[in-house]
């Protein structure tokens, strides 16, 4: 049995004026998620605990199968997995964003997507200017790592900065709760603040104002926490799995659980990522894996911008790219499964993630079809609410997923 799960992150939406009333999923054309809808199983997944911040972290966390609740301890030493920082014991890994500040305020929380190239340079920069404070790591695009000495970081209260855009700086910063985490925020702002005294200088973001594109001119520091101790993917499933996709997080997650990262040359994490690259090295990859995890960002990114065409062309291009030739050249197998789902939500209108809970669709040939008539945030939410089923726990979907497929193969 193979399984292959492809996750577009933040696909799902709500309904849009611009769209006569439609999310961005409903509009798109989606022949292939629609008849794994139809001809498989539907339901509605939390895939971020109560109390937990909605973010890619937690939300993939859950869905390759380990309980966040239990497991997670922040987005930078994920993230750190990916890029080969090996974290020690008193080690605390910062996510750190390549941002836009303009007149006090966080304008650009990518710094006009920045490349990793014209990155790598303002990362030197920043090691040679504050080699005192922790090291700075390259990561893709504006998507950076800084790791802290000193397990009190990681007790700091932080903000995503694609929650904030064009919120004033000051109110934002790190802050602490005590004396002593009140000390390490003044020293770790000092640090956001002072970068921007370095990069503002730097030629690659003279070039860049000049070519009237948003400067890389200051860091910002979130999501920090120290390693993990996550069992073994293989151990806890009994599969050999792998990862597709062009987010260091994902990679760093895949890493952590002994996953394969599949490179795949053209995925960027972007809007301009190789949908029909990923789904050739996801078909390679079934040759020696039980399980491929396909996660493609472009939808997320597009809620992020607020760009409606953005979302619905990549919503599309999932499905015709990825799932349509997934379909067409598992067609002549009867041992696979299929699904599709988001992590979370990312609506155009907030430009942030929700906890709401996401739609899922599974299929296996020769399962049972339940009464879904398409993949989308209504359709699967009518039938769910007409069924007697309970919203799942994210982390539960994996063992379920498994689960109806083995079960697909003996009706």
């Amino acid at each position: 049995m193979k399984y292959i799960v492809v996750i577009g992150d933040g696909m799902v939406d709500q309904p849009l004026k611009e769209l006569d009333g439609e999310t961005p999923l409903q509009r798109a054309e989606t022949p292939n998620m629609d008849f794994i809808a139809k001809n498989g199983s539907c339901g509605m997944l939390a895939t971020v605990p109560q109390g937990m911040e909605p973010g890619s972290d937690v939300a993939n966390l859950s869905i390759m199968g380990y309980d966040p609740k239990k497991y997670y301890t922040g987005r930078g030493p994920l993230e750190a997995a990916s890029i080969g920082a090996q974290l020690k014991e008193d080690d605390v890994a910062f996510r750190c964003n390549l941002i836009t500040q303009e007149n006090g305020l966080l304008a650009d929380f990518n710094a006009g997507h920045i490349s990793t190239a014209e990155a790598s340079q303002l990362i030197e920069s920043l090691n040679q200017s504050f080699f005192r404070y922790g090291k700075f790591y390259l990561g893709t695009s504006y998507r950076h790592l800084f790791i802290y000495k000193g397990k009190d970081a990681a007790l700091l209260k932080s903000t995503p900065p694609h929650d904030v855009v064009g919120e004033p700086i000051q109110e934002y910063l790190l802050k602490g709760d005590n004396s002593v985490l009140d000390a390490l925020s003044v020293k770790l702002n000092e640090l956001m603040y002072k970068s921007s005294d370095v990069l503002e200088k730097q030629p690659i973001n003279e070039k860049r104002v000049e070519s009237d594109k948003n400067p890389a001119n200051m860091i910002w520091l979130w999501g920090q926490g120290p390693k993990p101790q996550l069992p073994p993917f293989k151990e806890k499933y009994n599969l050999k799995g792998a990862t597709i996709t062009g987010v260091d997080l994902i990679k760093g997650i895949g890493t952590y659980l002994g996953l394969t990262n599949v490179h795949v040359p053209g995925a960027t994490g972007f809007y301009d990522t190789d949908y029909c690259g990923k789904a050739k090295y996801a078909l390679e990859s079934l040759e020696d894996h039980d399980l491929v995890f396909i996660h493609v960002e472009a939808p997320d990114e597009a809620g992020h911008a607020g760009d409606i065409r953005e979302k619905i062309m990549a919503i599309e291009r999932i499905d015709r790219r990825i799932l349509g030739k997934l379909r067409e050249e598992l067609h002549s197998l009867d041992d696979y499964a299929l699904a599709v789902l988001p992590d979370h939500p990312t609506p155009i209108d907030i430009r942030t993630h929700t906890s709401d809970p996401v739609p899922y669709a599974v299929y296996t040939p020769g399962c049972e079809a339940d009464k879904t008539e398409a993949y989308n945030e209504v359709s699967v939410l009518d039938s769910f609410k007409d069924s007697s089923n309970e919203i799942m726990e994210g982390y539960k979907f994996l063992k379920f997923f498994i689960e109806y497929a083995r079960r697909g193969k003996t009706v």
